[in-house]
């Protein structure tokens, strides 16, 4: 049973502890973070969140006519809807990353660099299309039971507004040549994407204020964000994000060996 035990440990720290999954999850949570920030999104929620609760003609700014374990309940699926959606994207990607040689994944990952410097730019505004903001009409009498198809709704219909962050994260799950570290990514994503629908759920009676301050400052979190794909993309194309992964990965060793 320990031997059991053991090999299960030895198999989490080798698809969990490598350096390049050290520098990428912290990438994937910021960049779900900022999707929800995006202006497409964040008009959305107080209506996903009346949907997902089948409240009718409740007001979700103050609460009224809400049930909060209902609407957790029904955030909570959703946020599996979408994961489904994004896990998937991140296992195909990886997939893909599997079947080719270092040497071609060298060249992918440097032109996967040039892709996220442009999404980047094009999260800034440079594309207007990109970044339309979009209504989302849907009778409340669905509730909870269409919560988890919403989800997958919206993680396929909201792709080309989410698109600039969720490419980087899929550019990293594809240079990970792993698929346990890039489902391990996405589901980094998703939780950078769904804890403020979660947040929002419990603390529903206070979030009028903020949605309002994110509407007001929808232009600095997309420069935020554009430009930390900017940053990334320009590591992935120089190789310094190699060097990095690599000191990160020297440094797990020598924790290893330390203890």
């Amino acid at each position: 049973m320990n031997g059991v035990a053991t090999g299960i440990g030895q198999s989490f720290a080798e698809t969990a502890l490598t350096g390049s999954l050290l520098a990428a999850l912290p990438v994937a949570i910021i960049a779900g973070l900022v999707s929800f920030a995006s202006p497409c999104v964040v008009p959305l929620v107080p209506g996903y969140l009346g949907y997902v609760s089948g409240m009718a003609g409740a007001d979700v700014g103050t609460g009224k006519g809400a049930s909060r374990p209902r609407l957790v309940l029904g955030v909570l699926l959703f946020i599996a809807g979408f994961s489904a959606v994004f896990i998937t994207l991140g296992w195909l990607a990886a997939a893909i990353g599997t079947q080719v040689g270092e040497g071609q994944r060298d060249i992918i990952t440097r032109a996967l660099g040039v892709v996220v410097i442009l999404m980047g730019i094009a999260f800034m505004g440079a594309m207007p299309f990109l970044q339309n903001e979009k209504r989302f009409h849907v009778s409340p009498k669905a509730g909870l039971a269409g919560a988890p198809l919403l989800g997958v709704v919206f993680g396929l219909g909201w792709a080309p507004c989410i698109g600039p962050t969720l490419s980087a994260v899929l550019a990293l799950s594809l240079t990970e040549g792993s698929q346990g570290r890039s489902v391990l990514l996405a589901v980094a994503y998703c939780f950078g994407l769904g804890l403020p629908f979660l947040l929002f759920a419990l603390f529903i009676q206070r979030s009028k204020p903020v949605l309002a301050w994110l509407r007001r400052h929808r232009l600095a979190l997309m420069r935020f964000g554009g430009a930390m794909l900017i940053i990334l993309g320009v590591m992935l194309v120089t190789g310094l994000w190699g060097q990095v992964t690599g000191w990160l990965q020297g440094w797990i060793d020598n924790y290893w060996v330390a203890i």
